[in-house]
């Protein structure tokens, strides 16, 4: 089992940046891929950002343009979201999330963190 608990969400003003993190725990040493999903009030969850555990790889949603960052700290099992240039739209609660397989599902989820943005 792996436990992930996110943090570094808030209310920011549009415009502003923020670092949301994702704490990892338990039976970390099989993770293959983690990514950050989001789900805004009425809408269904949708796919933020992924990366492979080992090699760093990222890849991106085609609506990130490029706002967004995912990083990760091996060493502290942390996954990070950097948003630049925060959007009323980007309002949402983020989600991480991680698997032990190529996938496509994910095995494990966290509670979630709220990111509200005022205009």
């Amino acid at each position: 089992q792996v436990q992930l608990v996110e943090s570094g969400g808030g209310l920011v003003q549009a415009g502003a940046s923020l670092r949301l993190s994702c704490a990892a725990s338990g039976r970390t040493s099989s993770t293959y891929m983690m990514a950050w999903f989001r789900q805004a009030p009425g809408k269904e969850r949708e796919y933020v950002a992924g990366i492979r555990w080992s090699s760093g790889t990222t890849y991106y949603a085609d609506f990130v343009k490029g706002r967004f960052t995912i990083s990760r700290d091996n060493a502290k099992k942390l996954l990070y979201l950097e948003i630049n240039s925060l959007e009323s739209e980007d309002t949402a609660v983020y989600y991480c999330a991680s698997r032990d397989s190529v996938g496509p599902g994910y095995d494990y989820w966290g509670q979630g963190t709220q990111v509200t943005v005022s205009s």
